[in-house]
């Protein structure tokens, strides 16, 4: 019992420094650790969209708000230091495949040299215990073959992007070997670990370029949405899944035995959940109504993978974490939250809403 306890009240004043806040993910992680009682100080550019989550649930409303860019370090380390954090969440990142071919070196720029910044200025501060940078699937040297990818296959990427998040491992890597390294955490006290994720998706994303908001985008447009690939796969989950997966991580980097958990960990879903581009589409169709409809974009533009499948057998087995939300019951939640958005309802409250009935799902690892 005291266990559970002491591990229910773990974020409880817990000081946590995240980039990217005002990113999907980043505002979804943020509202989640305010509302387990966490001290959280974020750090990012402005939303790069208009509408965006972080305005219109609130983020700002319950934690620290600092703009800036992660390749500035004259800016980010005071920015980290000033605020003695015990756990850093890296999840700042240009995070678009398509977007990467126009603007690659900006791209590099910021998955990788900005990466390098922050565990930078994090080796000179203290105070920080716990370290996950967020990479993603596509860090993999893509096979296009049939089983998921593990931690210990070849890293790669065909596209800037990909091969942006492929060097970010390298150099998080780097900086666990070089200066956290595994055998020495009673020294130098900080744990370092990436996550790898596969195509999230929930409420609150009006990314470009991107699926489910592309066909939010056309379906309250009334238009018909041009879809690229719809045969290709992914591995498809809820925001909330892998970011249950990094809060577990973390936690498992806070503890007794921090060492164990100094590695790489993929979060995916499941094997029956990687479906192909058209399933989500007819699925999303069938669950808007509203006369939605979509039809095939006859140029498919820039390489992107035609198959790509995650295995997260170390997360499952060393951090008891596992996919909770079948993909269908994770489009209904999706379409609820734009829904709800388009009906004008206060979103801060039915996002936290989302963030509890997913709790009582059970321990997130």
């Amino acid at each position: 019992m005291e266990e559970l306890v002491a591990r229910k009240n773990i974020w409880q004043g817990k000081r946590v420094f995240l980039t990217g806040h005002t990113g999907f993910k980043g505002g979804w992680l943020a509202l989640w650790l305010a509302s387990k009682g966490a001290i959280v100080r974020g750090y990012a550019l402005d939303p790069c969209t208009e509408p965006n989550l972080f305005t219109e649930a609130k983020v700002g409303s319950v934690i620290e708000d600092i703009r800036g860019d992660i390749r500035d370090g004259s800016k980010l380390e005071p920015a980290l230091k000033d605020f003695a954090p015990e756990v850093v969440f890296h999840m700042a990142a240009q995070p678009l495949v398509r977007y990467s071919y126009e603007d690659p070196i900006g791209t590099y720029e910021t998955n990788v040299i900005g990466t390098a910044r922050v565990l930078d200025a994090v080796r000179r501060t203290p105070s920080v215990r716990a370290v996950v940078s967020v990479t993603t699937d596509k860090c993999y040297e893509n096979k296009e073959w049939l089983w998921g990818y593990r931690e210990t296959d070849p890293l790669g990427g065909y596209d800037p992007y990909s091969s942006s998040k492929a060097c970010a491992e390298i150099v998080s890597a780097a900086y666990r070997q070089s200066y956290f390294p595994v055998g020495k955490i009673a020294e130098h006290k900080c744990a370092v670990s990436t996550g790898r994720a596969g195509n999230v998706i929930g409420g609150g994303d009006w990314s470009l370029d991107r699926l489910i908001p592309d066909l939010v985008r056309g379906f309250l447009a009334g238009e018909d949405v041009l879809i690229r690939r719809p045969h290709s796969i992914r591995p498809w989950q809820h925001v909330m899944e892998p970011l249950a997966g990094y809060i577990a991580l973390a936690e498992h980097l806070l503890s007794d035995d921090p060492a164990r958990y100094a590695t790489a960990f993929n979060f995916g879903p499941s094997d029956d959940d990687a479906q192909e581009v058209g399933w989500i589409v007819e699925k999303m169709v069938q669950f808007w109504g509203d006369k939605a409809s979509w039809t095939l974009d006859a140029d498919p533009g820039v390489h992107e993978a035609g198959y790509l499948k995650l295995d997260a057998s170390r997360a499952r087995a060393e951090l008891s974490w596992h996919p909770r939300l079948r993909l269908e019951t994770t489009l209904h939640w999706l379409v609820d939250w734009y829904k709800a958005w388009q009906a004008g309802e206060d979103m801060h409250a039915f996002t936290l809403k989302q963030i509890a009935a997913y709790e009582k799902l059970g321990p997130i690892g």
